[in-house]
């Protein structure tokens, strides 16, 4: 698998941006056939940063109802896998600075 592929975006939500704050851990939406060691080594060429620990895991799908005027729409939002990325001390990852 390619580096490009590994990383599909990061994930920012408040309970992330707390534990980036707090434990350097950083958040990513990552396709579902990476391993760890493609996580890491597509993290540190990407941002620059050295990583010390990886956690994945894979978030289930969820069932969505909405009432249109046609009815009850049912469907389904699909699963993914996300990665917990530490990184050393003193290393900080900017992911607001292409917004």
């Amino acid at each position: 698998m390619q580096l490009a592929e590994v990383l599909i975006k990061p994930i920012l939500t408040e309970k992330a941006n707390g534990q980036q704050e707090k434990l350097k851990r950083y958040a990513f939406k990552v396709s579902r056939k990476a391993n760890k060691l493609e996580i890491k080594k597509a993290v540190e060429d990407f941002y620059g940063v050295s990583v010390v620990d990886v956690n994945t895991l894979v978030v289930p799908g969820k069932n969505k109802t909405k009432f249109t005027k046609a009815g009850f729409v049912k469907g389904v939002k699909p699963a993914y896998k996300k990665a917990l990325v530490t990184v050393a001390e003193g290393d900080t990852i900017d992911l607001y600075a292409n917004i």
